[in-house]
């Protein structure tokens, strides 16, 4: 009786704390990396991060979702880091270097000039359907899904040429800890979303 005692004065505690980690990583925040330069300059490659996972989604908000099943060059457990700018139901429109939803023009201080402008062409969401063969070719972002684009527009693999995150698959929202990278940086992830 004594010997069972001393055994669960140790494995009871392990437990109870593997238990609280496992909630606090499923419910609340998790610490994971960045892998690739999509989100640059803003999040560099192998930059660690915060996902929090209850917050809600808004507009330029930056996110982590499961990427297997929405780009199909992804392979299973691949996670990626994209920014939001379309919410469901919103029109989506690059034209002439700017990004408009709902016919508002986009203010994109967190990435440089030569990214707004270069490299993405002119788009509406239903072009972009039709180019890259989508199931669903509407001209807003369906119910339940968000248009996300990398930071990086020049380089990113992103809603561009594979479609709709689901929400589902969306983990939380990026939010950089006060240690790593710069004030700009931080700012431009942590605090852009309106």
């Amino acid at each position: 009786m004594k010997v069972l005692r001393n055994i669960l004065s140790w494995v009871v505690p392990i437990v109870v704390a593997v238990v609280i980690v496992l909630l606090v990583r499923t419910y609340l925040f998790e610490v994971v990396k960045v892998s690739g330069g999509s989100m640059e300059p803003n999040l560099t490659n192998n930059e660690r991060m915060v996902v929090i996972k209850p917050l809600k989604l808004k507009r330029l908000s930056v996110i982590v979702f499961d990427a297997y099943g929405e780009d199909p060059a992804a392979a299973p457990n691949t996670n990626y880091v994209k920014r939001v700018i379309g919410l469901p139901g919103d029109k989506v429109v690059r034209k002439n270097g700017y990004i408009y939803v709902n016919n508002q023009k986009i203010n994109q201080p967190f990435i440089s000039q030569a990214e707004r402008t270069g490299g993405t062409g002119n788009w509406t969401l239903a072009s972009l359907a039709k180019k890259n063969h989508w199931t669903y070719r509407g001209n807003t972002v369906p119910q339940g899904h968000y248009f996300v684009l990398g930071d990086h527009r020049s380089i990113s693999e992103d809603s561009r040429a594979w479609g709709y995150v689901d929400a589902n698959k969306v983990m939380g929202v990026v939010k950089v800890p006060f240690w790593t990278g710069t004030r700009q940086h931080r700012t431009n992830i942590n605090t852009m979303a309106s």
